[in-house]
């Protein structure tokens, strides 16, 4: 296994959208994993990566996607996953992390072989991204308990599809090793 990245997909978020209602319970119960996961990552040195909404503002950089987020009715979501000091950030306007960003090269300068996929939305943006992490012959790795999903049903789906037809490793956060 080469250098792994943590892929931190959408948590900076307002929730404030058709569908937030049926995300945040799930959302809620992904947090806890998703920061064990970035302590873990941070104390291995291992890189943290947020790949994130615009929104449709293309005036916005992260610093000011997550204040926005921190000033939100869902603070409480954000607040613990933040990026730090030493996180990188790419913004993304559209499901798949890689599509129309400067995350391949961001990956290939860094010498990444491998991506952990966290966020949301499990059987949306994860998917995509780790189809689009496999035609570029990355290791993929989701945890599954560090994924938020709008419908459950689709986001068993979607995991099977990754384990089956990309071959990624699903797992559980607390087994990833760095």
């Amino acid at each position: 296994m080469g250098r792994t990245a943590v892929v931190v997909i959408d948590m900076i978020n307002t929730y404030e959208h058709d569908d937030a209602h049926l995300l945040l319970p799930a959302a809620e119960a992904a947090l806890p994993a998703i920061v064990r996961l970035l302590e873990r990552a941070r104390e291995s040195g291992v890189p943290v990566i947020y790949a994130n909404d615009n929104f449709g503002q293309w005036r916005s950089h992260h610093g000011e996607l997550l204040e926005t987020a921190l000033s939100g009715p869902h603070a409480d979501l954000v607040r613990p996953l933040s990026p730090d000091k030493d996180s990188l950030f790419v913004v993304k306007a559209r499901h798949s992390i890689f599509f129309e960003t400067p995350l391949s090269y961001l990956l290939r300068q860094q010498e990444i072989e491998r991506v952990v996929l966290c966020g949301q939305v499990t059987e949306q943006c994860i998917l995509y991204s780790a189809l689009d992490a496999h035609i570029r012959h990355l290791e993929v790795t989701v945890p599954r308990d560090a994924v938020a999903h709008i419908h459950e049903d689709l986001a068993d789906a979607a995991l099977r599809m990754m384990e089956r037809n990309m071959g990624a490793d699903i797992v559980v956060a607390d087994e990833i090793k760095f």
